[in-house]
């Protein structure tokens, strides 16, 4: 028994150590990636800045910084971006963790419900039929047409998944399939009617995920609903471990699978609806970092899902650094660099490290 409380012990100091430098290398990517883009910037101009607007203290000799333009980029442009990365990674990232224990498969990822799609849908009816409009003060309609698209589609693949009986894993995911499918074939449709040039780069653009549309004033929605979300599923880890046993042991130890998938799709499509409202589709997040965060701390959600958040937000402000500087002049798609990033490291992660998904 002394061995078993000696092991329980280490293992909880080993977890925190590994928040603490998560957190840290999280805390330092910040500084840093905002240093990369077409202006390059040092790493004390962003110190200079971001202690004048945090604690209203400005360094000597740094009044000409804080009143010239790399100010003003710093504390407006590279900085929403930045957080605007994280508070997406990290909500990619849960997404992704609960999907994958909910419905029992290790290729389950935020889009798997036609999220994605439905998104897309949502997004080029926007661009295509002339809605231009402003919600709100500040929210265009095309992030608005997107969230609801997301959430459409997640209520017809739980409607669909519902019919005849009880709701499985495998009904979810042929469901997913069937609307993903449909909400495509409608997105291309109205591409093809419209016939419309700088409409297909925008949209095409949008698709493959951008941070570009971060700013102060539209960070509030995403990072409140991305907070509550992942308390919730924190909250939710019990279930979420019991989920991964199989239906019939979670059904013979208590649990209503039918109503937690609906209430954790419902979540996830929220939180993973409003990520794309804001991002666009950013593919490979929620399928990776799980995955890697599984190899580091095991499948106990309660340890799981913290790890992931941090994992992340992390890559995903990394790969947004990458794409700002990878075309010189330009700037690529953040979802390209998350594929480009993640396919490698995810392989090496399945065949090198002999991974089984749930153990």
């Amino acid at each position: 028994m002394d061995a078993s409380v000696k092991k329980d012990g280490g293992s909880s100091h080993s977890f925190i150590l590994l928040i603490v430098v998560l957190t840290a290398l999280l805390l330092v990517s910040i500084c840093l990636t905002m240093t990369f883009g077409a202006v390059r910037i040092s790493p004390s101009d962003i110190y200079h800045v971001l202690i004048y607007h945090l604690f209203g203290r400005a360094a000597s000799g740094a009044e000409e910084l804080l009143q010239s333009s790399i100010a003003k980029i710093i504390w407006e442009i590279r900085l929403p971006r930045v957080l605007l990365g994280i508070i997406a990674g990290a909500g990619l990232s849960v997404c992704g963790t609960v999907m994958q224990s909910t419905v029992q498969n290790p290729l389950a990822e935020p889009y798997i419900l036609g999220i994605s799609s439905g998104a897309s849908l949502g997004a080029t009816f926007a661009v295509f039929m002339g809605t231009h409009l402003v919600f709100m003060g500040n929210v265009s309609s095309i992030s608005v047409l997107s969230f609801l698209g997301a959430l459409g589609a997640t209520a017809g693949v739980l409607m669909m998944a519902s019919i005849g009986g009880t709701m499985t894993s495998g009904k979810l995911i042929l469901s997913g399939t069937v609307i993903n499918a449909l909400c495509s074939s409608f997105s291309n449709f109205i591409i093809s009617m419209a016939g419309d040039g700088t409409g297909m780069l925008s949209i095409k653009f949008w698709t493959m995920g951008s941070l570009t549309r971060a700013k102060w004033n539209n960070l509030f929605w995403p990072f409140l609903v991305v907070l509550c979300c992942c308390i919730f599923f924190i909250s939710q880890y019990r279930n979420l471990n019991t989920m991964l046993l199989g239906d019939e042991a979670a059904s013979t130890l208590g649990v209503n699978l039918t109503f937690y998938r609906k209430l954790y799709m419902l979540a996830a499509a929220l939180l993973t609806g409003i990520i794309v409202s804001n991002c666009g589709v950013i593919g490979f997040v929620g399928l990776m970092v799980p995955h890697i965060s599984r190899a580091l701390v095991g499948a106990d959600h309660r340890r799981l899902l913290p790890v992931a958040i941090l994992l992340g937000g992390i890559f995903l402000t990394w790969a947004d650094a990458f794409a700002r500087i990878v075309i010189p002049g330009g700037e690529l798609a953040i979802g390209i660099v998350t594929s480009m990033i993640g396919a490698p490291f995810f392989a090496y992660i399945l065949v090198k490290r002999h991974y089984h998904f749930g153990s």
